[in-house]
């Protein structure tokens, strides 16, 4: 009896540990065009809300230089990154200002000029 509690107990622990690990939610993404460009990415009708982003590139690296996220209560918080994401790469994690919040938009300024075919795809995930 003590060898199932003690089994049952590490595989609660386990589990609790492979989910906070994986906290992360897809939102949505957008293919993005040849050259220096300016996107927006709706988040359409998300239930969800939350304290982190982070954007994962795929198909092509990319140059991100800012990122406005404008949240359902009217506010808005400028990002600056000004970073490469290389294919298959990820953003820095993004805390947003106020904690939990609900994501209406996000527009960003990227290039692609001169990468693989000029596209890339950007998703955006959240952290709750």
């Amino acid at each position: 009896m003590k060898k199932l509690v003690l089994l049952m107990t590490v595989c609660i622990l386990v589990a609790s540990s492979v989910k906070a690990q994986t906290g992360w939610s897809f939102i949505a993404d957008k293919w993005v065009a040849f050259g220096v460009d300016h996107d927006v990415i709706v988040t359409g009708n998300s239930n969800d809300d939350f304290r982190k982003l982070k954007l994962k590139v795929t198909s092509g690296p990319l140059k991100m230089y800012d990122m406005k996220v404008y949240f359902d209560n009217g506010g808005m918080q400028d990002v600056s990154i000004r970073t490469h994401i290389p294919q298959g790469g990820e953003s820095r994690v993004i805390d947003l200002d106020g904690g939990l919040r609900h994501i209406q938009r996000i527009e960003f300024w990227y290039e692609t000029k001169g990468f693989r075919k000029g596209r890339s795809r950007v998703a955006v995930w959240g952290y709750k």
